[in-house]
This record gives C-alpha cells, sequence and structure tokens, in this order.
C-alpha cells in the first residue's frame, strides 16, 4: 500500500458520521428490546451488533439506562415524524384518514419499533412524556374542537384501541406474505377498515335496539 493511499484510508476513516453511528446503535437497541426486552440489553452488545466499535458506542451512550432511554426517544419522534410530518404547525393539518394511513404504513414497515414503543408507552406511568402518544391524544382533542369526532369520544381508550390493532396487524399480515407489494396492500387493507369503523362503526344501530 502506498503512502499516499494509506493517508485517504486515514481520511475516510476520520469522517465517519457520528449521526449514522447513533442511528445504527439505536435500531440495534430497538430490535433487540423488541426481541428479549431491555433486561439483557447492554451497550457493548449493542455495539457488537452494530458493529461499532465498543469506545464509540459508549461515547454515545453512557449507560445502559441511556441507551434504554434514546432509543425510546428515537423510535417516538420516528414514528412523529413519520405520521405528522417535522411536527411544524404547518404539518398538523393532516386528516384523520391520511394519519391512520401513515400510521399503519409505519408499524407495517418497522413491526418491531412498533412494538416496542406500545410496551413502553402502555406500562409507562405517564404516557404523556412520549412525543407521539401526546401528540396522537392532541390530534383526537383537534377532531374534537372541529365537530368531526363525537364529544363525548373517550381519548384514551380510543387511542389504544386504534394502536393495539395497528401495532398487532402486521403480525397478522406478516404470517400470511413476505411480498412487499402485499404488505402494502394488507396496510392498506387495515387502514381502510379503521377509518370505515371510525366513521360509520360496526353494527346497525336500528337492529341491536
Amino acid at each position: 500500500m502506498t503512502e499516499a493511499s494509506t493517508t485517504d484510508n486515514h481520511n475516510f476513516k476520520r469522517k465517519r458520521n457520528p449521526a449514522r453511528t447513533r442511528e445504527a446503535i439505536l435500531k440495534v437497541a430497538g430490535q433487540l428490546m423488541a426481541k428479549d426486552g431491555s433486561k439483557g440489553l447492554s451497550v457493548s452488545k449493542v455495539a457488537q451488533l452494530a458493529k461499532v466499535n465498543r469506545g464509540t458506542a459508549y461515547n454515545h451512550f453512557k449507560t445502559r439506562e441511556q441507551l434504554i432511554k434514546e432509543t425510546m426517544a428515537w423510535i417516538s419522534q420516528s414514528l412523529v415524524q413519520a405520521v405528522y410530518g417535522d411536527g411544524t404547525e404547518a404539518d398538523n393539518n393532516l386528516d384523520y384518514q391520511s394519519v391512520s394511513k401513515k400510521l399503519a404504513k409505519f408499524a407495517m414497515q418497522y413491526p418491531e419499533f412498533a412494538r416496542v414503543w406500545l410496551l413502553k408507552v402502555m406500562t409507562a406511568e405517564d404516557p404523556y412524556q412520549d412525543p407521539f402518544w401526546r401528540r396522537y391524544i392532541r390530534n383526537l382533542d383537534e377532531l374534537v374542537a372541529a365537530g368531526i369526532a363525537q364529544p363525548e369520544l373517550d381519548r384514551e381508550a380510543y387511542a389504544v384501541l386504534m394502536l393495539v390493532g395497528t401495532v398487532m396487524w402486521p403480525v397478522w399480515a406478516r404470517a400470511k406474505t413476505q411480498n412487499d407489494t402485499e404488505l402494502n396492500k394488507m396496510s392498506d387493507r387495515f387502514s381502510d377498515e379503521i377509518i370505515r369503523l371510525s366513521f360509520h362503526g360496526s353494527l346497525v344501530k336500528e337492529r341491536n335496539q
């Protein structure tokens, strides 16, 4: 190897992207948490699976607890981004149908992240600390205020019903097919039914009195 190529290689190594490294670590951490929970998680184990130097991983996450906390925050923020855009006021005018479709597509594309996020929120002492849960509930409040949703809507009960169904549907879908085109169709199928139920209900009122 020539001196020039050695220098070039050294410069290449120095140009590694810290943000990309951090995201690689968070992705692996999220996958492990979805598979085995957080008890067996460690920074060194995640670094090994993410093919990141152990010291580099500890530069990003000093402790296991910090890694877990930031992994959950990253997943939640990814949900916000996927469903509501970058969170500015201009992105807050999405209608309920758009929200349902984008949420279903995220859950289908990243089922392990959706599952670990839902479990964490469902067991949290204060779920309103979570960015996506807080935004989703605010979305329901906006629908009520605009007269689109029923005023007696139980926001939390409704949110749990919608989110549990959305997160679990990919389990059903992926047991039936692994084809990307078919999975997209299954995602649309679910969100279409959620929208139909939300607008029209599931039972004929006149025949159930």
